[in-house]
């Protein structure tokens, strides 16, 4: 495993990498954890060479505040990397993906209208400027991304698409800590009891996945706020229910599309998401 932090020497790493043949790719923030391990594994499996980038992207952030507190551990990262047999760590500066600011704008349309798009407004736009700079600098074959990221997977499916890149998207499953909350970042600057009560989140979604027979889409977006808000660490900012194919917010379960619920929520001052498959049943009447 090499750890390069220049776009020069990412190309010349490349360049030995690509004559083996496919190259996968897992872009994160760092503070890794066993979810983004398990995009390792993926990408392992179905190439011939993988690099992995650690950078916590600031045009991303809408919140100062947020990006200030985001956890930042690069020894530990690679510590956690080193197992996985994976060929290259990228580990940029600032200045070496925007030698100068990024002005470009992506329009997503409604798609980045709802959820995390209207709770943070200029999030996706971020996401959209640094990931086409990584896919343009390693050019990859296969990117892997993690479901616990629901919306910013099609995001990104929309990007490729619109910038005519040759790069498969592989979605991967959410992985759960024991308690049944996902796996982010995020959770290490949860104290033990916040951790604790945060496990609500992904019970109460079980819970309503269950009762997508008995109850309609508004009734169940009430049960879950109002189930969740119970608990005082907990405040939700919102419980949607989608459409998987466009992210459009649906108000019954007719159709044979697939429905996921799509949440987030604060726990003290840290803000959590997650979501799940609520139903793929057709001509559901109510």
């Amino acid at each position: 495993m090499k750890l390069v932090k220049t776009n020069n020497e990412l190309q010349e790493k490349l360049a030995i990498l690509r004559k083996n043949g496919a190259i996968g790719f897992v872009p994160t923030m760092g503070a890794l954890h066993s979810g983004h391990l398990s995009l390792v594994e993926a990408a392992m499996k179905e190439n011939n060479g993988v690099v992995v980038s650690i950078f916590v992207n600031p045009t991303q952030f809408n919140d100062a505040n947020d990006l200030k507190r985001y956890p930042r551990n690069l020894e530990a990262d690679l510590k956690m990397l080193e197992p996985t047999g994976c060929d290259l760590v990228f580990a940029p500066e600032p200045d070496e993906i925007y030698p100068k600011p990024d002005t470009r704008k992506f329009d997503f349309g409604e798609m980045e209208q709802v959820m995390e798009g209207a709770h943070r407004p200029g999030h996706f736009n971020g996401v959209a400027q640094v990931v086409s700079k990584l896919f343009e600098l390693v050019n990859p074959d296969r990117a892997y991304f993690g479901q616990k990221d629901f919306q910013q997977v099609a995001i990104i499916n929309k990007l490729v698409s619109m910038l005519d890149m040759d790069i498969e998207i592989v979605p991967c499953p959410i992985v759960r800590e024991e308690s049944g909350l996902a796996m982010s970042s995020r959770n290490e600057l949860l104290n033990s009891e916040e951790r604790q009560n945060a496990a609500l989140i992904y019970k109460t979604l079980s819970a309503a996945k269950k009762q997508t027979h008995e109850k309609s889409v508004y009734e169940l977006k009430k049960w879950v706020t109002e189930t969740i808000n119970k608990n005082p660490f907990l405040d939700v900012e919102y419980f949607e229910v989608v459409d998987e194919e466009n992210l459009k917010p649906v108000e019954n379960w007719s159709g044979n599309t697939k429905k996921v619920g799509c949440i987030a929520v604060f726990c003290g001052q840290i803000r959590l998401i997650d979501n799940i498959e609520l139903t793929n049943y057709a001509n559901r009447s109510l």
